[in-house]
């Protein structure tokens, strides 16, 4: 148990770093910024208590938050994806797999991984624009915007993912 909290603890730790002083300063066009720490979200087990993945995801929120100026947009935003991520996970987990099972791109399949991803950051990025916004006046904007980002950070998300299943091939032969 306490291995699971640190590989969280640590997660997190290299995900906030990440995305305060790389993924923030990342605005193609000038509207598309990816937000990354999601991810923390997408990581958990099947069987994680959804009390937990709540906590874990306004923790999450709230230091990007702190450290980002964005006066509770990102814990608004992974509060939510964290209260719908067991749903999708159930729903795109395959019917078979065990109670413990961890979403990953072996596990899932590959379509099935982009496409948890994908609604979990799509849902994260248009809690978080439509919050930044505010309102509907400069729609196209707000929906390049949710649509850039959820894109750039499902694409960043499998490179992470790609080059952790790599680290672990590589310790295991």
């Amino acid at each position: 148990m306490n291995s699971i909290i640190l590989t969280r603890v640590f997660r997190l730790l290299i995900l906030i770093v990440l995305q305060v002083l790389v993924f923030n300063n990342i605005h193609l066009f000038g509207y598309i910024t990816p937000l990354v720490i999601g991810y923390m979200v997408v990581c958990f087990h099947r069987n994680t208590s959804q009390t937990e993945i709540l906590i874990w995801g306004f923790v999450t929120g709230f230091i990007s938050d702190l450290f980002s100026n964005t006066a509770g947009m990102g814990a608004a935003s992974c509060t939510l994806i964290a209260m719908i991520q067991p749903y999708w996970l159930n729903l795109l987990a395959p019917r078979d797999s065990a109670d413990d099972f961890t979403p990953t791109m072996i596990t899932m399949g590959f379509w099935n991984y982009i496409l948890y991803i994908i609604l979990l950051m799509v849902v994260l990025h248009g809690c978080f624009y439509l919050l930044d916004a505010f309102t509907l006046y400069d729609w196209f904007l707000t929906i390049l915007s949710i649509a850039g980002g959820a894109v750039l950070s499902t694409l960043i998300i499998l490179f992470i993912e790609l080059m952790i299943r790599a680290r672990k091939n590589i310790t295991t032969h």
